[in-house]
């Protein structure tokens, strides 16, 4: 059985809210990327060298990744030697299921948040200004109290001008408490407020917001370790999540912050925001297998049940779904 067809086993026929929100949210990308690897299969009859050439810059351009590209050409011509393919037209199933292969490569890990059972779970968002951070938090919060959970938020970005009150909106929006100072307090001093506060309120989840100037800002950085002092003092084995979001349409300069970010600061996993607005979803690859970081998240939306849980094999079916629907029975 062809991956094409148990992808379509498995989504077309049972097709959720969230296969659906992957399937629109990726169309951008699979319009690009999808309709230049049909172009170059009807172009070349045979899998010879140029047609793995012009695919690595197809994959290339999709912001895979150099690393990612080489490993996943070198997988698809000893898979297409092993299975003695010679249509480039059957090579399409396999390159989807090398994708997922890939993706998740020798790792267990998934999407699933590190929730801890009866007792306070503390989640610290990181990133750079203008990734989406703020309203990435809120729709967290969102999913979390639709899920019955005591969710608190504490406006640790104390520096960005008007940060702390678009988190209050979003606290407004959701209906959760959000813990504040004045502007340009001391980001720790806020996370020990909002600590004490949490435990307070007997809530589940406290979700903190953080400063995210430059990248490049060795200040910044230390601001991070300071906060992350003080939120394991307060309660030990916490954060349970260091979660950084990256704007997915700015391509590689992602990948940068990620690796910046990563050596600071003991980042757990990935939100990528804005997939639905780029053309190149193959950074989702990049970030996954160049930095061993998982994708946890990704927003497909504008919505606020657009922040969706990353699903390796429901992003493939979005990137293909025109070729998986179309797969004979």
């Amino acid at each position: 059985m062809s991956f094409f067809k148990k992808l379509k086993d498995k989504f077309t026929q049972s097709s959720d809210n969230a296969t659906e929100k992957f399937k629109d949210g990726l169309s951008k990308t699979r319009n690009n990327f999808t309709s230049k690897v049909n172009d170059l299969v009807a172009r070349y009859r045979k899998v010879d060298e140029d047609f793995f050439e012009e695919l690595e810059e197809i994959l290339i351009g999709a912001d895979v990744g150099f690393d990612t590209v080489m490993e996943l050409v070198d997988e698809l011509k000893m898979e297409v030697k092993r299975r003695n393919i010679q249509d480039t037209e059957e090579i399409q199933p396999v390159i989807s299921e090398k994708l997922v292969e890939i993706y998740q490569g020798d790792n267990d890990d998934d999407s699933t948040l590190n929730i801890q059972e009866n007792e306070l779970t503390v989640i610290l968002f990181v990133g750079v200004n203008g990734v989406g951070k703020t309203t990435t938090i809120g729709k967290m919060a969102h999913m979390l109290k639709e899920e019955g959970k005591n969710v608190v938020l504490a406006a640790g970005d104390t520096f960005r001008a008007g940060a702390i009150e678009q988190l209050e909106v979003w606290g407004e929006r959701v209906g959760v408490p959000v813990i504040k100072q004045a502007a340009g307090s001391d980001p720790a001093a806020v996370m020990f407020d909002a600590v004490q506060s949490a435990k307070a309120k007997k809530a589940d989840v406290l979700i903190c917001d953080t400063a995210g100037r430059l990248q490049n800002k060795v200040n910044l950085m230390k601001e991070l370790e300071k906060v992350k002092r003080v939120i394991e003092r307060e309660v030990p084995g916490a954060p349970h999540e260091v979660l950084l979001v990256l704007d997915a349409t700015t391509g590689q300069n992602a990948m940068i912050q990620a690796k910046t970010f990563k050596e600071a600061t003991d980042v757990s996993g990935i939100v990528l925001t804005k997939l639905d607005g780029t053309a190149k979803g193959g950074i989702v690859l990049a970030i996954r297998n160049e930095l061993n970081v998982p994708v946890k998240y990704v927003g497909l939306g504008e919505k606020m049940d657009d922040l969706q849980p990353f699903d390796a094999e429901k992003y493939v079916y979005g990137l293909f779904s025109n070729l998986v629907d179309n797969e004979e029975e």
